[in-house]
């Protein structure tokens, strides 16, 4: 069996790069490829095609083969994980398929969260942020439907704790752990995960599970609707406001920290 070989496979690719044994490990590890691609694929309009997601994931999948190193005790499965979905959401950002008007109504939306949620000090209601945009909450429900494809990068935002690309720190490695093992990098994203635990507890209870079933379990949208009984549309709403919630919550921190 694969799993009874793998480690022997990971010494000897990392001797002598031997291309036979970098196609068995795309092969075994490919349907987390096709998994991955698929939680995306609910966020995406039918426009991009499943098969260019997994395309996409396969290159994401070939670089974290390159890059990973057995030696430094993570499983390459989380490792892996990370870069594949990475990969999927660069060339999405590059196809820019949300157009401007709607990123910008996403931005708003997200301000409008974190500036009232700030004077509330607790997650504002639907009611509250409709009426600080002057709009329904029929309109808001609308609004959220049309932004909800800007929440696709969602855990995988980057905080930045500094002034440089080189001091980014995807928020994804804070919850699924790092290779890195320099003390101050550690520390860093051991902050950073404090930091965004803290944002999802004030999540209202229901976006909370939502986060918790989408992030931690990997369910899709679909079984999340099954498992708390409501649509997947309603699903999708939820998704979307915790997002804005917590980058929200998360971007006034990052003001503060930078002065």
């Amino acid at each position: 069996m694969f799993k009874d070989r793998e480690e022997g496979l990971w010494i000897t690719y990392k001797k002598n790069s031997d291309l036979r044994i970098r196609e068995e490990l795309i092969i075994n590890y490919a349907p987390m490829v096709k998994y991955i691609a698929g939680r995306i694929a609910v966020s995406v309009p039918p426009i991009v095609e499943f098969d260019d997601l997994v395309s996409y994931g396969i290159l994401g999948l070939i670089d974290a083969i390159e890059k990973y190193d057995p030696n430094q005790g993570s499983k390459f499965k989380t490792y892996a994980s990370s870069r594949i979905k990475g990969a999927i959401l660069d060339q999405l950002r590059l196809l820019d398929w949300v157009p401007r008007t709607v990123r910008a109504k996403g931005r708003q939306l997200e301000g409008v969260y974190a500036n009232l949620e700030y004077k509330l000090g607790r997650a504002a209601t639907d009611e509250e942020i409709a009426q600080a945009m002057g709009i329904t909450t029929d309109d808001l429900a609308q609004l959220l439907m049309d932004v909800s494809g800007t929440a696709l990068v969602s855990l995988d935002d980057v905080w930045h704790i500094g002034d440089s690309e080189d001091d980014e720190v995807p928020i994804v490695d804070t919850i699924e752990g790092s290779s890195s093992q320099i003390p101050e990098a550690i520390m860093e994203r051991e902050e950073v995960k404090r930091l965004l635990v803290d944002a999802i507890n004030r999540l209202p209870q229901k976006e909370r599970e939502v986060v918790a079933l989408y992030y931690y379990e990997e369910l899709t949208l679909k079984e999340i609707g099954e498992v708390l009984g409501v649509t997947e549309s309603r699903i999708s709403q939820l998704h979307t406001k915790a997002i804005l919630r917590l980058r929200g919550y998360l971007s006034r921190l990052k003001q503060v920290f930078m002065g």
